[in-house]
C-alpha cells in the first residue's frame, strides 16, 4: 500500500474489513469517482470497474489495467463512493449508488470535502455502520434502501439558458472570466479554433455567435458531465466535441487560434501549475502563425509559462480581479529550450485583441 494516496482509502477500506464490512462473492464492485493516485488494492481487481467522468482519471486507472466506464451502468454487487468536495454532487453519487446495488455501499471521504456532514446526513437516512476514521478521512457503509434516496438525485440546472449540473465547473452561474474573455475575444478569428476546459460551452457558444470566419470549434473537456451540457448548449455545426484532457495535445489537431479559461484547482488544493500544461498544450497544437487567448485570475504567475512557449505575449486591459492575455508565435520544444537564448517576452497594457 501506498500511503502518498492523496485519500488513503485503501487504509480504511483495510480497517473496514477488519471491523465487519463483507462484499457479495461474486458480482462487480463500482468505484465512484477516485483520483489518479488513490490505492484500491483491498477491492478483489479482476471484479472491481472505476467509474469517472474524468478523463485524466479515467485514463489513469486504465493505465493500472483496471476496467473502467464513464458514467454508472450497473448493476454492481456492491459500490464504493468517494466523496466529492460537491454535497449536491456527493448526494447524487451516494442515491446512485443505492439504486444500482443490492449489496452495500460505502461511503469515503476527505473530512476537508464533508465527510462528517455528509455521513450524519446519511445516518438520519439509513442503517450506517459505525464511521471509521483514519488518514484524515472517514468510512462507513450501509446496506443498499434501493432507491429511497432519489431526492438525492442531482437536477440539471439552467444559467439564463444555459445547461448546467452539479459538480460541473460554474454550474451556478456564468464564470465571470469567462465573460470578460468573451467580451474581449475579436470578431474577426478565422479558421479551426479550439476551447481548451470548455466546460458547459459557455465560451465556445459566445464565440461561435461572435465570429462567423471561423471553420470548426474544438470543444475539448475533461468532464465528460460538463460535455453532455455542452453539447446541448451549443448546436452551432462548427462544433466539435472532445472528451480528453486538455493539459495533453489533441492528437493531429492543427489550430489557428486557442481560447480558454483553465482551472487552477484540483479539489481544494491550488494547482497553476494545470494552467501552465494548458498554455504547452495550446502551444504544441497552434500553427506557427496561430495565437492564444486567455484570462486567468490577476494572482496567477502565467507569464512564465507564456514566454516559455510562446515568441510574444501582451497583457490586455482586463479586471482587477482577472488578467487577460494574448500569445503569438508558439514555440516547439526544440525552439524553447534555454540554450537558444531568445528574448521572447513583451509587455505592454495598451492594446486590446
Amino acid at each position: 500500500m501506498s500511503l502518498t494516496d492523496p485519500a488513503p482509502r485503501a487504509l480504511r477500506l483495510e480497517l473496514a474489513f477488519e471491523a465487519g464490512l463483507t462484499l457479495p462473492e461474486t458480482g462487480t464492485i463500482a468505484v465512484f469517482h477516485p483520483h489518479a493516485g488513490e490505492v484500491l488494492t483491498p477491492l478483489p481487481r479482476a471484479r472491481t470497474v472505476v467509474v469517472t467522468p474524468h478523463a485524466p482519471d479515467h485514463a489513469a486507472f486504465l493505465n493500472q489495467g483496471l476496467a473502467c466506464a464513464q458514467a454508472p451502468a450497473g448493476p454492481y454487487a456492491a459500490v464504493l463512493v468517494c466523496l466529492p468536495r460537491g454535497r449536491a454532487e456527493g448526494r447524487d453519487l451516494i442515491a446512485r449508488a443505492a439504486a444500482l446495488t443490492s449489496g452495500p455501499v460505502i461511503v469515503d471521504g476527505q473530512k476537508t470535502d464533508g465527510a462528517d456532514a455528509m455521513l450524519k446526513d446519511l445516518r438520519d437516512r439509513t442503517e450506517l455502520s459505525d464511521v471509521i476514521a483514519k488518514g484524515h478521512g472517514k468510512i462507513a457503509w450501509f446496506p443498499s434502501p434501493g432507491d429511497t434516496l432519489a431526492d438525492w438525485r442531482a437536477q440539471p440546472g439552467q444559467v439564463d439558458g444555459w445547461r448546467t449540473l452539479p459538480g460541473t465547473f460554474s454550474a451556478d452561474g456564468i464564470d465571470p472570466a469567462s465573460a470578460l474573455l468573451a467580451q474581449a475575444l475579436p470578431a474577426g478569428l478565422k479558421g479551426v479554433v479550439a476551447d481548451l476546459g470548455a466546460g458547459w460551452g459557455y465560451l465556445a457558444g459566445q464565440l461561435l455567435a461572435k465570429a462567423p470566419g471561423i471553420a470548426a470549434l474544438h470543444l475539448i473537456e475533461a468532464d465528460a458531465r460538463a460535455l453532455d451540457c455542452a453539447r446541448q448548449n451549443v448546436t452551432d455545426p462548427r462544433a466539435v466535441f472532445h472528451w480528453a484532457d486538455a493539459t495533453q495535445p489533441v492528437p493531429r489537431l492543427v489550430l489557428d487560434a486557442v481560447v480558454m479559461n483553465p482551472p487552477f484547482h484540483k479539489g481544494r488544493e491550488a494547482r497553476p501549475q494545470l494552467g501552465a500544461a494548458f498554455i504547452a498544450s495550446a502551444a504544441a497544437m497552434l500553427k506557427s502563425s496561430g495565437q492564444l487567448f486567455m484570462v486567468a485570475n490577476r494572482h496567477l504567475p502565467y507569464e512564465t509559462a507564456l514566454a516559455a512557449h510562446f515568441r510574444r505575449h501582451e497583457e490586455l486591459p482586463g479586471l482587477p480581479g482577472f488578467k487577460l492575455f494574448v500569445a503569438e508565435g508558439p514555440l516547439r520544444a526544440s525552439a524553447a529550450a534555454p540554450s537558444r537564448g531568445r528574448s521572447r517576452v513583451t509587455h505592454s497594457k495598451g492594446r486590446r485583441a
